[in-house]
Order: structure tokens, then C-alpha cells, then sequence
């Protein structure tokens, strides 16, 4: 298993991650899967093995459900685990159990470490932007947290280029901890990021872990044109909306990842990962699977690596559609 560095630290993390929503002991969204402790041991230890180190997680996963499991399974193996987890979520029914206060962080800090048997977390990770907290508040309960050593890093969640690089300013000018990761959705299907996301990460040092990089299980190679639809699909989950995709445009590309992948004796969800490999400040793929064989399949994932050719030939099938002004910039208006 290769590894990269995680943004601009010293700390290594395998190029693929394990993703931990699917550990629960039957949640409300069975879509997801239900990776229960005996099974949850199993995959970790397959995962160590094959040199996986990186395990993401939080703390609203089937409410605190995944992170226990995960402390559970990797039980004394701890250390050679680098965990990132993420608050922001609603974790009870109070006004102040959710978003990201001083109060709720943490709260939620205390909670997580506990849950996972750990004294501290490798990549303290906020879940996503909250308009209603002063940046300073967040980014000054964050700083301490790494001052008090129950955090090492600290990362966010679909956040956007405004967004980021307003947190990251503030943290400079307080001499704070800043940011060194984005958790980002990104897919051969959702290639958005690649406008203002992926080159602010470049210019800042921060390195890209990738959610749902099969776009909801889409690219696994389940899906197949004139084909009927696996039965229990997360994409088939009302309360999975949001990975909604393209099917005519994804088909396109599932045969194209079929192509790449008989080439390299792979499969279409190795290869769909693979080309995310090949992106700029990339570090880590995130997986999320349900069984053990889907586990084993993604694992191969960094035994090939994509030419340049085939990476291009997705690039051009898969180009988003232009928005402003960056169609505007692109044809050099103002050079001429």
C-alpha cells in the first residue's frame, strides 16, 4: 500500500482509507449496510494487513455507533491506526448539541475520545460550515484542543472555496492551527471541486480526502445500462438524494472504466478509484463497503496504477459543464 502525505504535515496515511459508515448494529438507513462488530473486526484487520493505516468516522454516524465499533476493532492495534472522526452534526436534543460552538466542540471532543478508547485523535475534522458560530470561536476551540494534545490535526467537510480560505486566513493571522485537509465529495461524477476547491488546496498546502468516489455505489460496476437496478441500492434510498447522478452520462463512463480496467485485469470500481489516484492534491480515497468482498475488490485499487492516456480519456467524457467566469477567464478575454 503506498503511502502520501496528509496536506502539508510530516504524518503518512495509505492511499486508500477505510470509511466507517457503514459500522452500525442496524441503523435507519439499511441502504448504507449494517457492519457489525464481528464483521467490523474482520475488515480492520484485512485493512491493517494489507498496510491500510487511515480510518475515517464521526461522531453522527449511526450516533456514535461507528466510532465505538471502529476503537473496538482496532482494540491495541491503535497506534498503527492514524483516525480522523468529524463533529458538527446534532448529537442530542438540546439547542447546544449541535453545530459549532465552543460548547458543542467540545462536548463533542470528550465524547469521541471516549467512544473510541483513545486519548487522542489523529484528524479532528468539522463536519461541514456553520453560519451561525464566529470562525474565531470554532478555529480558537479547535487550537486549543491540539494544544491540550487530544487532537493532532485538524481538517474540515464540504466546505466552500470561500469558505476555507476565510478559515484559513483568520487561523494565519492568529497564529492558530490551520486546516490541513478538505473532505470533499469527488467522482468521475462530481468534478466540481476541480474549479475553485482543488486549486485553492494546491496554492494552500492541504490535501483532498475523497467521499463517495463511486458517486453512491454507481461506479462499482453493479450499475450497467439496459440492466435492472441491484435490489436495496443506496441510490434507491429517498434519504440519499443528494447522490443523485446522471445515469445516461454515467453509463458512458462505466463502459469506459470497463475498457480501462480489462486492460489493467481490474475492475470498474478499481478503476474509478484509481483515476482519482491520478488527481492533483489528492491524498487518500475514502471507501465505504459493506462486505468483506467489496473490501478486498477496493484493496486492489493500488496494485495498478492509470496511464496518462487513459486518465485523459476520462477527463474528456467526464468535463464539467463550464460555469461562470470560468469560461469567461478560459478564453482569454482580456489577453487579446
Amino acid at each position: 500500500m503506498r503511502m502520501r502525505y496528509l496536506g502539508n504535515t510530516g504524518v503518512q496515511v495509505s492511499e486508500i482509507c477505510m470509511g466507517t459508515l457503514t459500522f452500525n448494529r442496524g441503523g435507519s438507513m439499511p441502504s448504507l449496510g449494517a457492519v457489525g462488530q464481528k464483521e467490523a473486526d474482520a475488515m480492520v484487520g484485512t485493512a491493517l494487513a494489507a498496510g491500510v493505516n487511515f480510518f475515517d468516522t464521526a461522531d453522527i454516524y449511526s450516533q456514535g455507533q461507528s466510532e465505538e465499533i471502529l476503537g473496538k476493532a482496532l482494540g491495541a492495534r491503535r497506534k498503527e491506526a492514524i483516525i480522523a472522526t468529524k463533529v458538527r452534526g446534532r448529537m442530542g436534543p438540546g439547542p447546544n448539541d449541535v453545530r459549532l460552538s465552543r460548547h458543542h466542540i467540545l462536548e463533542g471532543c470528550n465524547a469521541s475520545l471516549k467512544r473510541l478508547g483513545t486519548d487522542y485523535i489523529d484528524l479532528y475534522q468539522v463536519h461541514s460550515f456553520d453560519p451561525n458560530t464566529p470562525l474565531e470561536e470554532t478555529l480558537r476551540a479547535l487550537d486549543d484542543l491540539v494544544r491540550q494534545g487530544k487532537v493532532r490535526y485538524i481538517g474540515c467537510s464540504n466546505f466552500t472555496g470561500w469558505q476555507l480560505m476565510k478559515v484559513l486566513d483568520i487561523s494565519d493571522r492568529r497564529s492558530w492551527e490551520k486546516f490541513v485537509t478538505l473532505q470533499a465529495m469527488y467522482s468521475l461524477l462530481s468534478r466540481d471541486l476541480e474549479y475553485e476547491l482543488v486549486p485553492l488546496c494546491l496554492d494552500q498546502g492541504l490535501g483532498i480526502l475523497t467521499w463517495s468516489p463511486l458517486s453512491g455505489g454507481f461506479l462499482s460496476g453493479k450499475y450497467r445500462r439496459g440492466q435492472p437496478r441491484p435490489s436495496g441500492a443506496r441510490l434507491s434510498d429517498p434519504k440519499m438524494g443528494f447522490l443523485s447522478v446522471n445515469e445516461e452520462k454515467g453509463f458512458d463512463v462505466i463502459e469506459e472504466l470497463d475498457k480501462i480496467a480489462r486492460t489493467h485485469n481490474a475492475t470498474v470500481a478499481q478503476a474509478a478509484l484509481n483515476y482519482l489516484l491520478c488527481k492533483p492534491a489528492v491524498t487518500s480515497v475514502i471507501i465505504g463497503v459493506r462486505t468483506a468482498e467489496q473490501l478486498a475488490d477496493n484493496l486492489k485499487t493500488t496494485d495498478w496504477e492509470m496511464t496518462p492516456e487513459e486518465v485523459a480519456r476520462l477527463d474528456e467524457i467526464t468535463r464539467p459543464v463550464p460555469v461562470y467566469p470560468y469560461f469567461f477567464l478560459a478564453g482569454g478575454m482580456h489577453d487579446r
